[in-house]
């Protein structure tokens, strides 16, 4: 498994502590469709993805929200996320690409709980494509303002290790999923 992020400070002064991230890895062994399927797959990553506490999708005026709490190490406070997802299956020049695109929305059926600090700017995009044996080559645009005071030694580890970590954990449910 390969995975190199590039944290890059973006539209906020660099003493905000905000960055966007873009990770280029490859999953070896789990082709596109399973990936896509595995990330797509909200009551899966309950079971594999540590960092959920509360995860669902519901329909609020014909729209699809997921709602999504993630565990923040103590003493800080956990966030929680109320957005939209689509995934397309796109053909380019012959190529399959799989691209998921995720935007936070305020939707007032989903309002803020007490302790829990709402993250109002997220989004993601995702491209997962073959590469060319039995595996899939991932393009991640990741920004959230996760809000509140965060350590810079949370944003070093979301850097440095929460994301690799994140890629090994897929690639495992990958070869534990089962339609």
């Amino acid at each position: 498994l390969s995975c190199v992020t590039f944290p890059l400070p973006i539209l906020f002064p660099q003493q905000s502590g905000l960055y966007e991230y873009k990770i280029f890895g490859g999953l070896a062994d789990c082709p596109p469709e399973l990936c896509a399927d595995v990330y797509m797959d909200l009551d899966f990553r309950k079971q594999w993805d540590q960092y959920v506490k509360e995860l669902y999708e519901k329909t609020y005026d014909g729209e699809k929200i997921i709602y999504w709490e993630v565990k923040y190490p103590f003493p800080l406070s956990n966030r929680d996320y109320v957005y939209i997802r689509e995934c397309r299956v796109m053909d380019v020049d012959g190529r399959k690409i799989w691209v998921v695109l995720a935007q936070s929305v305020s939707v007032p059926q989903c309002p803020e709980k007490p302790g829990i600090i709402r993250v109002k700017s997220y989004k993601q995009s995702l491209a997962i494509e073959s590469d060319g044996k039995t595996g899939s080559k991932v393009y991640m645009y990741y920004f959230d303002n996760p809000g509140g005071m965060i350590p810079s030694w949370l944003v070093n580890w979301a850097a440095k290790s929460g994301v690799p970590t994140f890629l090994k954990d897929m690639q495992k449910a990958c070869h534990n999923y089962s339609k």
